[in-house]
């Protein structure tokens, strides 16, 4: 399953790369793709994380999760 997290508090390169590992370091989530401009990430899932989690996981490196999205396939 895949997610599009809306982040508050990205600046740099360097803060994408916080915010990738530590979503990356979740239990669940297989891989982060983080992207600076739009201030967003899409992450896979092989396991539902909770908004709780990845909300902490980002204030950790000093950032804010705002929203979580089901991404959706433009094939349906």
């Amino acid at each position: 399953m895949k997610r599009v997290l809306e982040i508050e508090g990205m600046h740099c390169m360097g803060c994408v790369r916080r915010a990738t590992e530590a979503l990356e370091n979740l239990t669940g989530i297989t891989s982060a793709r983080v992207e600076l401009q739009e201030k967003n990430a899409l992450v896979e899932m092989e396991s539902e994380v909770s908004f709780d989690l990845m909300k902490e996981a980002l204030k950790e490196v000093d950032l804010e999760l705002v929203s979580v999205k089901e991404k959706k396939s433009i094939f349906g």
